[in-house]
C-alpha cells in the first residue's frame, strides 16, 4: 500500500510528535528502581457499558471495577469503530489509516511492516515480551507477532475464530491443540509468562477474543444469565436477539474472573506494586446492550462506538481513584508507557498519539486542546472536549447532548466550520491511498527470517464452483471442490529460495478419497495423492449460545504432500486436482509450508 509521511494540519490536534524522552522515570537495568512490568488487557466487541463500574446493572465486573478503583480510570478514552484497526493503533501510536489497515481480513487487517510496533521498542530496551490472543495484525511474516517485537505469541492471527473450546491454535508459528475454553487458556499461558519473567522487565500484552461472535461461553458463567430478562433502562433485544446480550454479559464476567487471576497472581508473586495493567476494549458492544445511551456501536464511529473503558493501575506510582477527564486514545499507549517505562522511542516514525503520564500525576495545567478523528470505511467522525461533528456533518455538543440527538449545527457554524475542516484536511491527506485499489503488499511465503508461513483458506481465492464456507473469511475453509477445472491460488511472494516441506489441513469423506493434486509455483509443482479419508462433521454448533454469522468448522487432518522448489520473488501459488476419481476433491483449510534448512 502507497502511504505518506506527512504532518498535516489535522494532526495538530492530535499532537503528532517524535518522541524524545528527556527525563525518563526508569531504566530499564542499571538503576536501583527497577523498570515497571506491563499488562495490556484488550478485550474484543465490550463496551463501554458493559462493566458494572460504567453502571451496568445486569453483570458484575468486581475485578475489572477493583482495577478502576485502585489506579486511574479514564472518562473519555477513544478507540476506533472495528478490531484491526484499534489494533494497529494501540501498537504503533500511530493512526491506522497511517499504517495500512483498512479492512479486518484478506490482507487489510495488516500494519505495514515499515511501521515500528510497541513489542519491538520494548524488547530492544530489554524487556522480556509476549503476545497471547487475537493478534489480527497480520499472519505472515513480516506480519506475525513474533517478527514484531514478540518473542513468544500462542493464538491465533486471524480477525475472529470459529470455536473457543480447545481448537487449533499457534504458538509461535507452531501449529497446536488448545486447553479448554480459549480466554482461560490465553491468561494461563500469560500467568505462566509472568511468572517465568518476574525477575526481569517483562511486556505482557493479553488481547482478548470475546465477547466477540461466535457466542461462547462455559456453562459456569451462563447459568447467571440463562433467564435474564433485561431491566427497563436496557434497550430491548431486537427480535430474538435476547441470547446474545445473556452471552455476552456472561462473556465479560468470565473476562473478568480472568482479570482477577492475573492480579492474584501478581500478588502471589509480589510484583504487584511495580506492575502496570491496563484494561480496555477495541470498540463499541457488538449488539444493541446498555451503552450509557450513548448513540452507535460496534462500526460506528459515533460515540457509542469508539468510546472504550480505560483502567490503568500501577500501586507504585499511580494515586487510587485517580480521575482522568481529558480526551485521550489507543495511540496514547505506546508513548506513555515509553515514557513511565524509560523506553526510548528511536527508529520509528513519528507519533500521533501523545503521553498522558502528566495526567497520571495530576499535572494537567499543560494538558493542549484535542481533536480526535474516527474513521472508518467512509464515515469518518471528529471530537474535541466539547463536541462531535458526525460523519454527516451534524454537529453535536457532547457535554450537553451525549446521546447525539439534537444537532446544532445553526447555533454553532464556526464550530461546526472548523470541525468539517478538520475532516476535509484528514481526508486530503490520510485517504489519498488509502484502501484495497491500493494495497500491492504480496502475502509473504519462505521469509527469510521464519521457516514455516501458513497459507490459510483466509487469504485464498477459490476459482470455478470452489466455494467459501461463510462469507467471513477470517476462520473459513474452501469447498464444493468439484472439478477438474476448479483451483485455489494465492498471490503471494517467496522470500528465499529454497526448498519447502507442504502440509495439508483437509477433509473428504471416504467415498471421494483418491484425487491427485498438484500445488505449483513459477513452474515448480509438486504432485501428491489424498489417500485417507477424513470426514469429520461440522462442529461449534454445540457451544453457540446465539445462531452465528460465522463459520463453523471442522477437525481438519494434517497430512504431508511432500517437497517443492520455490523460487524467490512474485508469483501465483496455485493448487488444483489433477485427476478426481468420486464427486468432489476435498475441503481445504490450511497449507503450512516449512522451508528445508
Amino acid at each position: 500500500m502507497k502511504h505518506t509521511n506527512l504532518i498535516s494540519k489535522w494532526s495538530a490536534g492530535l499532537a503528532v510528535m517524535t518522541v524524545m524522552l528527556t527525563f525518563p522515570v526508569f531504566a530499564v537495568a542499571g538503576t536501583a528502581d527497577k523498570a515497571p512490568n506491563i499488562i495490556v488487557i484488550l478485550t474484543d466487541d465490550q463496551g463501554w457499558g458493559d462493566l458494572s463500574i460504567s453502571g451496568n446493572t445486569v453483570l458484575d465486573t468486581p475485578n475489572i471495577d477493583r482495577l478502576a478503583r485502585e489506579g486511574a480510570r479514564f472518562d473519555r478514552f477513544y478507540v476506533s469503530a472495528v478490531c484491526s484497526p484499534t489494533r494497529a493503533e494501540f501498537l504503533t501510536g500511530r493512526h491506522h489509516a497511517r499504517s495500512g489497515v483498512y479492512s479486518t481480513s484478506e490482507g487489510g487487517e495488516r500494519v505495514n511492516p515499515e511501521e515500528k510496533m510497541i513489542g519491538e521498542f520494548f524488547r530492544e530496551a530489554g524487556y522480556r515480551t509476549a503476545a497471547f490472543g487475537k493478534w489480527h495484525s497480520g499472519m505472515q511474516y513480516p506480519y506475525h507477532p513474533n517478527a514484531r517485537g514478540f518473542e513468544e505469541f500462542y493464538g491465533f492471527c486471524s480477525g475472529h475464530w470459529g470455536d473457543y473450546f480447545s481448537p487449533m491454535l499457534e504458538h509461535n508459528g507452531q501449529m497446536v491443540t488448545g486447553n479448554g475454553f480459549v480466554i482461560d487458556d490465553f491468561t494461563e499461558r500469560a500467568m505462566d509468562f509472568i511468572e517465568e519473567s518476574q525477575d526481569e522487565p517483562f511486556f505482557v500484552y493479553l488481547p482478548y477474543n470475546t465477547p466477540h461472535s461466535p457466542m461462547q461461553v462455559p456453562d459456569r458463567w451462563l447459568k447467571k444469565f440463562k433467564d435474564l430478562e433485561l431491566p427497563p433502562d436496557h434497550p430491548p433485544a431486537p427480535g430474538d436477539k435476547l441470547d446474545h446480550a445473556r452471552a455476552a454479559f456472561a462473556m465479560c464476567e468470565n473476562i473478568d474472573w480472568n482479570v482477577g487471576r492475573i492480579m492474584d497472581k501478581l500478588d502471589a508473586l509480589e510484583i504487584a506494586d511495580n506492575t502496570i495493567v491496563i484494561y480496555f476494549s477495541d470498540n463499541g458492544p457488538n449488539g444493541a446492550r446498555w451503552n450509557g445511551g450513548m448513540r452507535g456501536r460496534k462500526g460506528s464511529t459515533d460515540e457509542g462506538g469508539v468510546r472504550s473503558p480505560f483502567s490503568l493501575r500501577w500501586p507504585a506510582k499511580v494515586k487510587a481513584g485517580t480521575e482522568v477527564t481529558q480526551l485521550s486514545t489507543a495511540m496514547d499507549l505506546l508513548p506513555t508507557l515509553a515514557e513511565v517505562s524509560g523506553v526510548k522511542l528511536s527508529g520509528g516514525k513519528p507519533i500521533d498519539g501523545m503521553s498522558f503520564a502528566p495526567l497520571l500525576w495530576g499535572d494537567d495545567d499543560d494538558w493542549p486542546e484535542r481533536t480526535i478523528v474516527n474513521h472508518w470505511k467512509t464515515r469518518t467522525s471528529v471530537r474535541n472536549a466539547q463536541y462531535r461533528l458526525d460523519y454527516e456533518g451534524n454537529l453535536y455538543d457532547m457535554l450537553a447532548d451525549p446521546g447525539q440527538t439534537m444537532a446544532i449545527n445553526e447555533e454553532q457554524p464556526q464550530v461546526a466550520a472548523e470541525l468539517a475542516q478538520v475532516v476535509a484536511d484528514f481526508r486530503a491527506e490520510m485517504l489519498v491511498n488509502y484502501g484495497p485499489e491500493f494495497d500491492d503488499r504480496p502475502f509473504v511465503v519462505g521469509h527469510p527470517d521464519e521457516k514455516i508461513t501458513q497459507v490459510p483458506a483466509r487469504d485464498g481465492k477459490g476459482h470455478g464452483n470452489i466455494v467459501r464456507s461463510n462469507r467471513w473469511p477470517n476462520d473459513s475453509f474452501l469447498t464444493n471442490w468439484t472439478s477438474l477445472d476448479d483451483s485455489i491460488t494465492w498471490d503471494c511472494e517467496v522470500g528465499e529460495t529454497g526448498t519447502y516441506t507442504v502440509e495439508l489441513f483437509y477433509t473428504c469423506p471416504p467415498a471421494d478419497v483418491g484425487s491427485t493434486v498438484e500445488l505449483s509455483f513459477k513452474g515448480d509443482a509438486l504432485e501428491a495423492k489424498i489417500v485417507e479419508a477424513h470426514d469429520p462433521p461440522l462442529r461449534g454448533m454445540e457451544h453457540d449460545r446465539f445462531v452465528r454469522g460465522e463459520s463453523y468448522v471442522k477437525d481438519f487432518k494434517r497430512v504431508t504432500l511432500g517437497e517443492i522448489h520455490l523460487e524467490a520473488g512474485k508469483g501465483t501459488l496455485a493448487l488444483k486436482a489433477l485427476d478426481m476419481p468420486g464427486s468432489q476433491v476435498m475441503d481445504f483449510r490450511l497449507m503450512l509450508l516449512s522451508r528445508v534448512e
